[in-house]
């Protein structure tokens, strides 16, 4: 990471903290804590970002903008924060404004409003402490294109929660094409990658709010 990289994350970090004392945008709260498991830890998932087709770039539940400004910055992509609490998505827009990061910009609403709005229209979706990966390729089929992936970031997954997401891969047209496990710092992380191979067998998205409520 070269410096001025750097010096935006840690700035984005700093605003984040400073919010926080207002608004609950983490649990999270020295700068230390911030750099290993808010910045290094978006940052662990960019080899699979790397990796991904061309195009653009969505964090769907991306509170305080992880792993999604981290990724954006290092990568480039044009890249969407996703949101449905109007307070975060505010603080964001004022980050994005403050450290002039064009490439980036936020969506207030539900993931199944911006399917809608949007389908097919993402590279890339990622998705961090959000909800189990069978949720989660329910909510990413519709906004990827074909050949594009779901960056899910995971710190303790059960077998069960792997195998109810392959068993889902047909109905929703997805294919989990790679699993890396690895420690940071004293925790344990899991970066899943599933791959949009086809159209969903059902139609998507359901109505909103179905996939956690009434997941398939």
């Amino acid at each position: 990471m070269d410096e001025s990289t750097k010096e935006i994350l840690e700035k984005h970090l700093t605003l984040v903290l400073e919010a926080n004392k207002i608004t609950n945008l983490t649990r999270i709260d020295s700068f230390e804590d911030g750099q290993k498991f808010h910045i290094e830890d978006s940052l662990t998932g960019l080899n699979e970002l790397n990796k991904a087709p061309q195009g653009k770039y969505a964090d769907i539940g991306c509170g305080a903008g992880y792993p999604g400004i981290p990724l954006a910055v290092t990568s480039g992509r044009e890249t969407l924060l996703v949101d449905s609490v109007r307070k975060k998505t505010d603080i964001l827009d004022e980050i994005i404004k403050e450290l002039n990061l064009t490439n980036i910009s936020t969506y207030h609403g539900r993931i199944e409003d911006l399917a809608r709005e949007q389908p097919s229209s993402f590279a890339v979706v990622s998705a961090r402490a959000l909800s189990q990966l069978s949720i989660l390729m329910e909510f990413a089929s519709p906004l990827l294109i074909k050949g594009g992936y779901l960056i899910c970031y995971k710190s303790n997954l059960s077998e069960e929660e792997l195998n109810k997401a392959i068993s889902l891969e047909k109905k929703l047209g997805m294919k989990l094409i790679s699993r890396r496990d690895f420690d940071l710092y004293d925790k344990h992380r899991c970066i899943v990658v599933f791959e949009k191979i086809s159209k969903p067998s059902i139609s998507l998205p359901r109505k909103t709010g179905f996939a956690q409520k009434k997941p398939l």
